[in-house]
């Protein structure tokens, strides 16, 4: 029987995990990551979120791991990660589809000036907020355009937005404007009322939401955050927001996680804030997922959703 040890949601989410595997691969032994006993040389795989450093490259019988999120930053930023193991991303349909709900949700909010209204509502003051535009009048530019990113256009696409995308190298998506590299960076940005981030965390893309980048943005721009902390430079965000550049922004990631209590983006007036839940499937989805790809994994089939170390996701 192979054994998967889990770390992820803390040991409270262990009875999730454990039925949501029991239901789709009852020969998997889910045994918890802090579990007395354990003996690394028995674990075959491991789904975990922010493993402590070292603890994976101990496991010399490991197999596979798997990220319990869609990003595997706090498992690659472990020196010691065993890079000989292959390393699966949480890229399932069951994200993807979140995550374009996120962003359309996001991108109407915005629209539609939302924050005014959940202000006024809790103030209990009647504000007739008359929003200016229709979501035919604003383009949506997202920059990253792999399967997530390719979702939301599809989604935003079909309640009327425009959309148009950046990326690293050329993408062929229906319907998407595609822009490609720093040199067409500037034109994206001109074309853009609403941005989106969904690019993956490298060392390329840290710190790249900053006051250029916002400032190069048609006057009045929306943001949505959703890709990684590292990306975001918030005192860039907050003074674009305070100027007026920026006239609204959703953020879901942010660097460092949670944000702190007394950071001012909690109680802008122009800012939703959420705690990085955009694309988070349930642990029964994600469960369902995993088991799949373990048992293609033992008939010889190749793993979903690998990372690369080299480019980094």
């Amino acid at each position: 029987m192979a054994v998967l040890v889990v770390k992820s949601g803390g040991e409270a989410a262990m009875a999730d995990w454990r039925e949501g595997f029991a239901a789709c691969a009852p020969g998997l032994e889910v045994r918890w990551w802090g579990e007395a006993g354990l003996r690394a040389e028995d674990v075959d795989y491991a789904l975990v979120w922010d493993p402590e450093p070292g603890r994976l490259a101990a496991m010399t019988n490991l197999r596979a791991v798997f990220g319990s999120g869609a990003g595997v930053d706090g498992i690659v930023a472990d020196p010691l990660y065993p890079r000989h193991v292959p390393l699966v991303r949480m890229s399932i349909p069951a994200a993807t589809e979140r995550m374009g709900e996120f962003v359309c949700w996001a991108a109407l909010s915005l629209l539609k000036d939302a924050r005014r209204m959940a202000i006024a509502q809790a103030e209990r003051r009647w504000d007739e907020v008359e929003p200016p535009y229709r979501a035919s009048q604003r383009t949506v530019g997202i920059m990253g355009l792999g399967n997530m990113g390719s979702a939301a256009t599809r989604m935003l696409r079909g309640i009327g937005f425009p959309v148009i995308g950046w990326s690293r190298g050329r993408k062929d998506v229906p319907g998407v404007g595609s822009y490609a590299g720093p040199g067409e960076m500037a034109a994206f940005l001109a074309r853009t009322d609403i941005l989106v981030c969904l690019l993956p965390a490298t060392a390329e893309t840290r710190g790249i939401i900053n006051s250029a980048t916002l400032g190069g943005l048609r006057r009045g721009a929306g943001y949505i955050g959703v890709g990684r902390g590292m990306q975001q430079r918030l005192d860039d965000i907050l003074a674009a927001l305070e100027d007026g550049q920026l006239s609204g922004a959703v953020l879901d990631v942010f660097e460092p996680e949670p944000l702190p209590p007394g950071h001012p983006l909690w109680g802008h007036p122009r800012t939703i804030v959420t705690a990085h839940v955009a694309s988070l499937p349930s642990r029964a989805e994600r469960a369902a997922a995993v088991a799949a790809a373990i048992a293609g994994f033992e008939r010889g089939e190749g793993l979903p959703n690998l990372f690369d170390h080299e480019r980094g996701y």
